[in-house]
């Protein structure tokens, strides 16, 4: 093929080959950067950077060998995210097996009727983003094969779904204005009052999640007049395809009383995370009670709950491995003491910029670090302790700090290979990485914009 004529995306390595890629890139800068480590401070059980205690330290070359064996770390560090990834796999595909999902999308759609699919799509893609906003990021992981489902039923396909369920709730969840990750920590850290600027916030949100909206209902046009344009025309759909006929489908009695049990349980789970500060395990074994549950009650045998548990793993197994995969960048990051050097030198950019820039420029170095720091809190607390003073130096109020901080991390979180959850996500709705980037992408560049303009407003009117 002529390398001219090729499209971007057709040069998109597999997701593998990418993570293997940035494994070997951060091995290379341990040599090339200077280690350097900031002091830190306990604070609230998390250790905190504190400003201003940067040095150099000797060299933490990772070497070939020390590559390898970081994988292994990588994939002990992310243990939890994993067993939720598998843990969700196995639930869904109970749940599937009892033929409550199917019936439950196929009598919805029946209900509403393909006339009003379009409007479905964007209600949908709204509902999942709000789940995103109030629920958290993986705490919705058990959403997204319904997703699948209900795309596949209006006509659509696994990447329609994954803009419904992956991409609305990623958008939510970034520019939730009660992200407790990014926002919660940002403010402790900034010592203003809790989830303060929320309304400002809120309407950033909401305008990111309208475009998605439009971008999947634009989608969805696309591919239903042309099905060749379609991006999931050969992605597998097996157990997500609706298996009869709209005016078929009903709830039976049995249906009711799985969905019952998945509902309650949903519910004890959220009072858990809400009040009991449940996080990943917790999560896991909900969905494992919600497996036992159902599979008793659709009075499967020993044998189907235990061909289907071991089929449903098979399935999610990729997804899990790519999430232990990613997280080796962080491990050799921490190995060669390279990240906090990374930090220090963005934000040493900043103090010679002019106002909008600083700000600008805070917000894409938050898009770099992303890449070797994927997590909400852990970026916030290696960070805006920096950012924060650097921010004060420059004449840019702690709100907008935050806020380019947020816009940088939540935003490119919907393109970040190294980010477990999205990878895990997307791996539940079994779209490969390269075809989710070629229908984000776009999409992306224009949230970073309407984002960044809301960014320059703020700093106009120096938001308090």
């Amino acid at each position: 093929m002529d390398r001219a004529r090729t499209k971007w995306y057709e040069r998109i390595p597999h997701p593998v080959t990418m993570l293997f890629g940035i494994i070997v890139l951060a091995s290379l800068l341990s040599y090339v950067l200077p280690a350097g480590l900031f002091e830190r401070e306990l604070v609230d059980g998390r250790q905190r950077v504190i400003p201003g205690t940067f040095k150099y330290v000797a060299q933490s070359p990772i070497n070939p060998l020390d590559m390898f064996v970081a994988m292994g770390k990588g994939f002990k560090t992310a243990a939890d995210i994993i067993w939720v990834v598998l843990a969700s796999g196995i639930m869904f595909g109970i749940l599937q097996k009892t033929k409550m999902v199917e019936n439950a999308v196929g009598s919805l759609v029946k209900k509403l009727g393909l006339t009003k699919r379009y409007i479905l799509v964007f209600v949908m893609t709204l509902i999942f983003g709000l789940l995103g906003v109030a629920v958290g990021y993986e705490n919705n992981i058990a959403m997204v094969p319904i997703g699948a489902m209900l795309s596949l039923a209006i006509g659509g396909d696994l990447i329609l779904a994954a803009g419904i369920s992956v991409a609305a709730i990623t958008v939510g969840f970034g520019l939730s204005p009660i992200n407790p990750y990014t926002v919660g920590t940002g403010h402790k850290i900034a010592e203003l009052s809790m989830f303060s600027g929320a309304p400002y916030r809120s309407l950033i949100c909401f305008s990111g999640l309208v475009l998605l909206a439009f971008w999947n209902v634009r989608y969805f046009r696309r591919i239903t007049s042309n099905p060749s344009v379609s991006l999931g025309t050969d992605l597998d759909v097996s157990g997500f395809s609706l298996s009869k006929k709209l005016d078929d489908y009903s709830m039976s009695a049995n249906n009711w009383l799985v969905a019952f049990i998945f509902l309650a349980c949903m519910t004890w789970m959220l009072y858990g995370i809400f009040t009991q500060h449940w996080y990943l395990q917790e999560i896991a074994a909900i969905f494992m009670i919600i497996a036992f549950l159902s599979g008793l009650a659709a009075r499967l045998s020993p044998r189907e709950i235990s061909e289907t548990l071991l089929n449903s793993v098979a399935l999610v197994a990729p997804g899990a491995f790519m999430v232990g995969f990613a997280t080796t960048i962080k491990v050799i990051l921490e190995m060669g003491q390279i990240s906090d050097t990374i930090a220090y030198q963005l934000s040493s950019l900043l103090t010679s910029l002019p106002l909008y820039g600083s700000a600008l420029v805070m917000s894409l170095a938050q898009c770099v670090m992303n890449l070797f720091i994927p997590s909400g809190s852990g970026q916030a607390l290696a960070t805006l302790p920096i950012m924060i003073p650097v921010g004060d130096l420059v004449g840019l109020t702690r709100q907008t700090t935050i806020l380019a901080f947020q816009i940088g991390d939540g935003v490119t979180n919907l393109i970040n290979p190294t980010l477990g959850g999205l990878i895990a996500m997307l791996s539940l709705c079994r779209v490969p990485f390269d075809r989710w980037l070629r229908f984000i992408s776009p999409f992306l560049v224009w949230l970073l914009f309407i984002s960044w303009i809301y960014l320059m407003i703020a700093v106009m009117i120096q938001w308090q």
